[in-house]
């Protein structure tokens, strides 16, 4: 009878060190994750739509910077909102782009390539 207690303790404490194993290791793995959604929405709220520039290459990255693109034009006769080169918005969207490089491009932005818009 004394065999059959000890076995049995035995497999209860085994039992209860499994379950506290496991219940602690989910415990930390979960300790100081936010949910997906409320992560995916703190990522759209931070992110500028106009300098998401994720998309992007490093090689697009380097030809921005080659042509010189500043977010806000010293001149405010040479905008990237009146220069010949400028691709406006799509309809919902926040920012415009560029015929001589990928990527959002801010209305008051600048270049070195700025060229005046023909009007015809």
């Amino acid at each position: 009878m004394n065999v059959l207690k000890s076995r049995r303790f035995f497999l209860q404490r085994c039992a209860s060190v499994g379950l506290a194993l496991t219940s602690g290791t989910v415990l930390l793995t979960n300790c100081d994750s936010k949910p997906a959604t409320q992560t995916a929405e703190t990522k759209k709220t931070a992110v500028n739509p106009c300098e998401d520039y994720s998309g992007l290459s490093e090689g697009d990255l380097k030809t921005r910077q080659g042509l010189g693109y500043v977010t806000q034009s010293p001149s405010p006769d040479k905008q990237c909102s009146n220069c010949n080169l400028w691709l406006p918005p799509a309809a919902g969207k926040a920012c415009g782009g560029c015929m001589l490089f990928k990527g959002p491009v801010y209305a008051t932005a600048n270049c070195t390539y700025w060229a005046p818009q023909v009007k015809g």
